[in-house]
């Protein structure tokens, strides 16, 4: 009984202290990114520069970024993981264990600066781990500024280029992304291709990319009127500079940013009752073109029940594109792959509730 009691309050005494800890607070990002992706070797290079805010009452002398194409490479954490547990997901099994140097997925760090000053950091599997010039302290921010390289792997698990569908490109998961502090402390968990955690802010990224390619993503795309595409009315394909085009995003208020690129999307729209703008990608086959013909009316039907029954739809747009392994929901875009029953699709929509 005595032993009981002691659990109980041991138990209680926790949760008040928890309870009385200031947990009104979260910590602020905005990502500003530019990237050039080269279609021919599936690799890009690029730049970001990231204000973050330390609304914590905790002085930070360390970061943490997440390096996820790294999970896809032999030997990494998630690749041992799914040759050796009991029940391993089977989209992955071994396949990670037998990509070719051009398959695998990596992400390098080329420079890290913090408000201009050269940082030490080192890469541990999917995980960067920063040593800061200066500490931020609570309620302050700092800008870090990264020139980063990476290789998109064959699609395994989530992100990746060339799915079985014949998908190009679904860049989930694919830069370096800060991980989330919170009361708990860093979130920097290794990847092994389960559910992510991130800081919640706002992204401006530009993609340059081959001019035939079509993107849909997170976001609200700034110069449809300059690409085409099937963005602003204008169905056709506006040849871009050198061969490529830039694509430039902005998603306010997200914890991710993700898109995805095909030369042979189909790219329709559709206004839903509630005032959301839809856009629908899909390359059309015999498979699927039924489903992806009728699916714009129906999800119409259930953004207006989820509106009505769950609470409205945070943002004007909304991204349905196919894509990926399965059906993942990201901020302002569901990736899944096409070629399933129309009740399957309309039922992945709503998970963005």
């Amino acid at each position: 009984m005595k032993k009981l009691l002691l659990i109980n309050f041991f138990i209680f005494s926790q949760f008040a202290i928890i309870q009385a800890q200031d947990l009104g607070w979260q910590q602020k990002v905005e990502y500003e990114m530019e990237i050039d992706l080269d279609v021919n070797i599936h690799q890009f290079d690029g730049i970001q520069k990231l204000t973050y805010y330390n609304n914590s009452p905790d002085t930070l002398t360390r970061v943490f970024y997440h390096l996820f194409f790294n999970a896809f490479q032999p030997g990494s954490m998630m690749d041992v993981r799914s040759r050796t547990i009991a029940d391993p997901d089977f989209r992955v099994r071994d396949r990670i264990l037998h990509l070719k140097e051009n398959e695998i997925g990596f992400q390098k760090i080329n420079s890290l600066k913090q408000d201009g000053k050269d940082l030490n950091y080192k890469v541990v599997g999917t995980i960067l781990e920063v040593d800061l010039a200066k500490p931020i302290l609570p309620g302050k921010k700092t800008i870090f500024k990264m020139e980063f390289k990476g290789q998109v792997p064959k699609q395994i698990r989530r992100s990746g280029r060339d799915n079985k569908e014949g998908i190009a490109y679904t860049m989930t998961q694919w830069f370096p992304k800060m991980a989330e502090y919170d009361y708990e402390g860093w979130h920097s968990n290794p990847y092994i291709g389960r559910e992510f955690h991130g800081v919640w802010g706002d992204f401006d990224v530009k993609i340059t990319i081959d001019e035939n390619f079509t993107i849909g993503g997170s976001g609200y795309l700034q110069n449809g009127d300059k690409i085409g595409h099937g963005y602003n009315g204008i169905q056709d394909k506006l040849p871009g500079k050198n061969g490529k085009q830039t694509w430039h995003f902005i998603a306010p208020s997200v914890h991710d940013f993700a898109w995805a690129a095909d030369p042979d999307y189909k790219h329709t729209t559709l206004e839903t009752d509630g005032g959301v703008m839809m856009h629908f990608f899909y390359k059309e086959s015999e498979q699927n073109k039924e489903s992806w013909e009728k699916l714009p009316a129906i999800i119409n039907e259930a953004v207006t029940f989820m509106n009505k029954n769950y609470g409205e739809y945070p943002y004007p747009v909304y991204s349905f594109i196919q894509g990926g392994d399965g059906g993942m929901e990201y901020p302002m875009a569901t990736l899944i792959t096409g070629e399933r029953s129309l009740g399957s699709l309309v039922g992945v929509s709503v998970h963005e509730w």
